[in-house]
């Protein structure tokens, strides 16, 4: 093998690293972009409360946060009512 072959090769094989690279940090500049984080999170809450495959509400997960949000405004109100 000669000396120019295996520079040539050398070459070839840092320029398809330094083009895995450029893909993977474009990659991780668009998932801790702002906007990417914001819909990221949108979706995960959606998905929490509508059913994906058929676009219902989930009446069960939804009961459960207006029980939660309901039983801490109760639990304010007692608590001042105690305190004055």
């Amino acid at each position: 093998m000669s000396k120019d072959n295996d520079t040539s090769s050398l070459e070839r094989e840092i320029e398809e690293t330094r083009e895995r690279l450029a893909g993977t940090i474009d990659q991780l500049i668009h998932r801790s972009s702002p906007k990417t984080i914001v819909g990221r999170e949108v979706a995960s809450f959606k998905a929490h409360f509508v059913d994906a495959g058929t676009g219902q509400p989930r009446t069960d997960n939804i009961l459960k946060t207006v029980g939660a949000v309901v039983g801490a405004v109760v639990l304010v109100v007692v608590i001042r009512k105690v305190t004055q």
